[in-house]
């Protein structure tokens, strides 16, 4: 059985994804595969956490948008897993508690340690403007206090300046770059540590900072699968909906 970190970029479109230079490197050495793909509609985040970690589309899960406030009514990687006995965990953005964990209480909810939900051990934020270095260093401590089977990674800080700024500025590139600096740091530190991971994110950025729509801004997102899993998938066609059935492959559950 491997061990599998999914980073989540929120609002990372493909139209960046040649800023995160660690990546490229990666792929031009073969450690890595990239896909592009668009990703489901609407291009909203919410609907498409589900769609990422279930494989349901927005229709087929009934997330339809960012206001709709239930746990998922699907099996997602976290519930395989915890059924087949493997231990989850979660450094993510409140929403991923919602719909995997429960409604979430900022006064209990930061920090989850309980092996009966979906989410075994969480770190939970709720301002989009948590930094991306911070996120990155309490996922690193989670990872060697806790050891999870499977962690899911999830940073806003280029979606908020996409809102702020506009998917084409200097702003979002310049976050982009920055988040390109952890990638670089520490997935080789949790390579070491025996993890597999996949990068990706669930939708882009158009001009004017939004994003739900059908344009290739919006809708164009990057999958890279890095380590010993991916010449198997190189030459296959992905979509945004196989991501569920990549992560338990690799984490050998069904």
């Amino acid at each position: 059985m491997k061990k599998l970190i999914l980073i989540l970029i929120d609002g990372l479109g493909e139209h960046a994804s040649h800023k995160l230079g660690y990546l490229k490197a990666l792929e031009k050495e073969k450690e890595a595969v990239k896909f592009t793909f668009k990703c489901e509609l609407p291009s909203l985040s919410r609907p498409l956490y589900e769609t990422i970690l279930t494989g349901k589309i927005p229709v087929e899960s009934g997330i339809l948008n960012n206001k709709i406030k239930r746990m998922s009514k699907k099996e997602s990687v976290f519930s395989l897993a915890r059924k087949s006995g493997l231990k989850t965990a979660a450094v993510a953005y409140h929403w991923i508690h919602e719909l995997y964990n429960g409604p979430f209480d900022l006064d209990k909810d930061i920090e989850v340690e309980d092996l009966e939900k979906n989410i075994n051990y969480g770190r939970f934020y709720w301002e989009d403007s948590y930094p991306d270095s911070h996120l990155f260093s309490v996922s690193n401590r989670l990872l060697n206090d806790k050891s999870p089977d499977f962690l899911l990674l999830h940073t806003m800080n280029i979606d908020d300046v996409g809102h702020k700024n506009g998917g084409l500025s200097k702003e979002y590139a310049d976050t982009v770059y920055n988040l390109g600096n952890y990638l670089s740091h520490y997935i080789p530190l949790w390579k070491e540590l025996g993890y597999e991971i996949i990068v990706t994110s669930d939708h882009g950025m158009d001009e004017k900072g939004n994003h739900g729509g059908d344009s290739n801004l919006e809708r164009d997102v990057p999958l890279w699968i890095l380590g010993e899993e991916c010449s198997k998938y190189k030459d296959l066609s992905i979509q945004q909906k196989d991501i569920k059935k990549i992560c338990c492959e690799i984490l050998e559950i069904n």
